[in-house]
């Protein structure tokens, strides 16, 4: 595989760009070697500068679920961009993507539209602490949720220990304010609700972990959580940007049957255009400016091109008969092939998967439960597969703790070769470490 282009442009890119890159799992750190610089997608398939065809189970990191360039969604932006890029005022538009929302996720009583995931975590945060009057906030370790202050958190010395900064420039008043729990640990919840009685406004949760690669909540987990914060008045933040009209049509909470107070959104939300939602029961998000006290605001929120490709997205998904029953189906094939290939190799390996989103852990246990059991697995191992994988033209996650995600694109064909492919890399992969 020849990558020449991709080389010379990364070091351009180096002497321009903090790392090369504008996000840093696209650097390949963790898995060695320099990243590939994408040229073109269509479907299932990405093609970068050197020619190299690769089927895409990285997705944009989740939003393409109905693949690459979808003639609908990108006749839908052309559309928008003719009228005009941005406006600074309101455009029925956002109404009409806030009413598919709501209809898709009923919790979602009144919908804030905002430009990246993070943005709507943290602004779900402040809310909720305007809305209690309270300070602090619990999160889970290994769950990710923007890079905000209050998310760049690293768990305490126990399990009641307010947290520490795990990132230069994140103050220890900031720290202070967030908690630390195990995920699919309802007892490190309750701990914490012990310690600081009346003082915790919401805890925010990945409904399905997907980075410490995915994670699925143990029997009870997410129904215990609802039960906590609802008994201790503190709100439920259920986070959903990666899982939102991924797992089910109306995301994880439809599919384990939770209502949250408020939810977030992001990724599918704005069909591979910056774009993303928070919201939640009425009665709080009255309390955001200009109904309530709550400041948060955005020029490019709502921006017309962004909710073209976002509402274009979600009444494709809305109108397609047996949309999640197909993308189960194929996602359900990648999987048993992949663990067969492990099985028939010899490789030990864990395979979690909700839907179309997975992730295979090489590790010598029998589960991956929290990110205790993520962060045992192989990553030197990994490495060694993906870079096999991406020699057979598969382009997976350059990270062990990332999620492989299917669209609608995925033909039968594209999964039987990748099972075909995932063979090879793996016997490669384990060759180089008997070697």
């Amino acid at each position: 595989m020849k990558t020449d282009n991709s080389q010379k442009e990364f070091r351009s890119a180096e002497a321009l760009i903090p790392g090369g890159v504008n996000s840093p799992v696209r650097a390949f750190k963790s898995v060695g070697g320099n990243p590939l610089f994408i040229e073109r997608a269509e479907g299932s398939k990405i093609i970068d500068i050197d020619g190299n065809e690769f089927i895409d189970y990285v997705g944009s990191w989740g939003p393409m679920i109905l693949g690459h360039t979808h003639p609908k969604v990108v006749q839908a932006v052309q559309k928008a961009c003719e009228k005009g890029l941005s406006y600074g005022a309101p455009t029925t538009a956002e109404t009409l993507l806030a009413e598919k929302i709501r209809s898709m996720v009923p919790s979602m009583e009144k919908v804030r539209l905002v430009n990246s995931g993070t943005e709507a975590t943290m602004s779900a945060l402040r809310l909720a602490r305007g809305f209690t009057g309270r300070d602090l906030i619990i999160k889970f370790e290994g769950c990710y949720h923007g890079h905000g202050d209050s998310f760049l958190i690293a768990a305490g010395s126990g399990a009641a220990t307010l947290g520490v900064p795990n990132s230069p420039g994140v103050t220890s008043g900031t720290a202070s304010g967030t908690l630390i729990a195990r995920y699919n640990d309802l007892e490190s919840v309750r701990k914490l609700f012990e310690a600081h009685k009346g003082e915790i406004a919401a805890l925010i949760v990945e409904p399905v972990a997907g980075n410490m690669g995915v994670v699925p909540p143990a029997e009870g987990f997410l129904e215990g959580l609802r039960a906590i914060t609802e008994q201790e008045g503190s709100l439920l933040i259920i986070d959903e940007v990666m899982t939102g009209f991924r797992v089910a049509r109306g995301g994880a909470q439809e599919l384990y049957g939770i209502k949250p107070d408020l939810s977030t959104f992001g990724k599918i939300i704005g069909g591979g255009m910056p774009l993303a939602a928070y919201g939640g029961r009425a009665e709080i998000m009255n309390h955001l400016a200009p109904a309530g006290p709550v400041y948060q605001a955005g020029t490019l929120s709502g921006n017309p091109l962004a909710t073209a490709a976002g509402l274009s997205t979600l009444e494709i998904i809305d109108t397609t008969p047996g949309f999640y029953t197909t993308l189960e189906e194929r996602a359900l094939a990648l999987e048993e092939g992949m663990k067969e290939n492990c099985r028939s190799l010899g490789i030990k390996a864990v395979s979690n998967r909700v839907g179309s989103m997975m992730t295979l852990f090489l590790t010598e246990a029998s589960e991956v439960l929290d990110w205790n059991g993520a962060s045992a697995c192989d990553t030197d191992a990994y490495g060694r597969y993906f870079r096999a994988s991406l020699e057979e033209g598969i382009y997976l996650a350059p990270s062990a703790f990332e999620a492989a995600f299917v669209s609608a694109a995925h033909s039968p064909g594209d999964i039987e070769k990748t099972i075909e492919a995932g063979y090879r890399a793996l016997k490669k992969m384990k060759n180089g470490s008997e070697a």
